[in-house]
């Protein structure tokens, strides 16, 4: 019997052994996470026990360091979540190393090969779909297309003080003797061509201002006669049509240059007043409209929204990487490649999204190093070794002994 005990003490100590050495050997592998072993007692109906067994092969979660890489397709996970991976066959995995890299299609992979999930952005603008099945991220080269502008806000503080320009005068747009105040503002039309739009504000009476609006990009300058602005006497806008007031906000039509066609779109003075100043001036200014534009970089965000920059300005969604926990992260079963897959002990993966609920939160830029604790290891090493070396010793003892029962005969 004293034979058979060494065994499995060997063969426990060996297995301990080979699981120290791949803590080790992965000390510096991306999200890798270290594992120990325990030990049972092999026990029969006589007193003394049959030996060691192992019980099982424990890999502890814990966070590992993060650590900075300037990389903007590795992300760090810290807390709970794994990423969720797809290989060549359509299996799910799922993994903690966030280097992820793009292949010839410009899908979103891990450095093993596999497909990085997420959910994906659709509308227009781009919105997160999120709750639907997970896809195969990619981040497409495909620009993003004009946008002919369709509202614009202007705010102004009209000078209480200009000069009111007779009914008489003929309005010049280069002669600033016929306005009191001019803002120019580009917009867009159909295909992305620039306008050179410019608003006139012409002091008629007290309180009182004409708009006009000039498109310097036809030929001739196209002149539109907006309407009148109306303030009350402590400055502000004036909108009650049932005490002289009018609207805030005036329809512009853009003609169509170079095969676009014409174009409406609504321009607010909301906001805007008229206090004494030593000249007018604008506040602030805005339009929706765009010209087409190309993508030029592309990052990850701490949320895993994945967006796109574009060489018109425009920053757009592409999509989300999703995040998977489980009830029991320790029954996972590990596949090799730094990935493990769902088994009954872990339960269903629970899929979302960073930050959310009981997901951790990712920093992008960066990754997620080995939790392997080296000076454990050596000193759990060093143990290990000596547990080999005493079970060897007992087979040595129990050797010495039958040679003398031997001698005897």
């Amino acid at each position: 019997m004293g034979f058979s005990q060494a065994i499995s003490g060997l063969n426990a100590a060996s297995n301990n052994l080979d699981v120290i050495g791949n803590n080790i050997a992965n000390s510096e592998t991306s999200g890798f996470k270290s594992a120990s072993v325990s030990f049972a007692d092999v026990f029969a109906s006589s007193e003394v026990g049959l030996g060691v067994k192992v019980a099982a092969v424990t890999q502890n979660f814990n966070d590992g360091a993060v650590n900075t890489t300037d990389n903007g397709l590795n992300v760090a996970i810290s807390n709970n979540g794994f990423f969720r991976v797809v290989d060549g066959s359509g299996t799910v995995h799922y993994t903690r190393d966030g280097d992820f890299t793009l292949d010839d299609n410009r899908n979103l992979m891990t450095t093993t090969g596999m497909n990085v999930t997420g959910y994906a952005a659709t509308g227009t603008p781009p919105t997160i779909q999120q709750g639907t099945n997970p896809i195969n991220l990619s981040i497409p080269t495909t620009g993003v297309a004009a946008t002919p502008t369709q509202i614009a806000t202007m705010q102004l503080n009209l000078t209480s003080s200009a000069t009111i320009v007779p009914a008489t005068t003929t309005f010049d747009p280069n002669d600033s003797t016929t306005y009191s105040y001019s803002q120019p503002m580009t917009t867009y039309d159909s295909l992305g061509n620039p306008h050179n739009m410019s608003l006139y504000f012409t002091k008629t009476a007290d309180n009182t201002w004409n708009v006009k609006s000039v498109d310097a990009s036809t030929t001739p300058a196209t002149t539109s006669n907006l309407g009148t602005l109306n303030f009350n006497s402590n400055g502000t806008l004036n909108t009650d049509a049932l005490n002289g007031g009018g609207p805030d906000d005036f329809n512009i039509t853009m003609a169509g240059i170079n095969g676009a066609a014409a174009d409406t779109f609504n321009i607010s003075f909301a906001g805007s007043q008229q206090q004494y100043a030593s000249a007018s001036s604008v506040t602030g200014q805005n339009q929706d409209g765009n010209y087409a534009g190309d993508l030029t970089k592309y990052e990850i965000n701490d949320d895993g929204t994945i967006t796109g920059t574009y060489s018109n300005g425009d920053t757009l969604l592409l999509g989300q990487i999703v995040l998977a926990n489980f009830a029991n992260p320790q029954g996972l079963k590990s596949d090799g490649d730094n990935t493990w897959s769902a088994t009954a002990a872990s339960g269903q993966a629970i899929v979302g999204t960073a930050g959310n609920g009981t997901f951790g939160t990712l920093t992008s830029g960066a990754l997620e190093g080995s939790n392997v604790n080296m000076s454990n290891e050596l000193v759990n090493l060093i143990v290990a070794q000596r547990d080999y070396q005493s079970n060897a010793q007992t087979i040595k003892a129990q050797d010495t002994i039958m040679q003398t029962l031997v001698s005897m005969s």
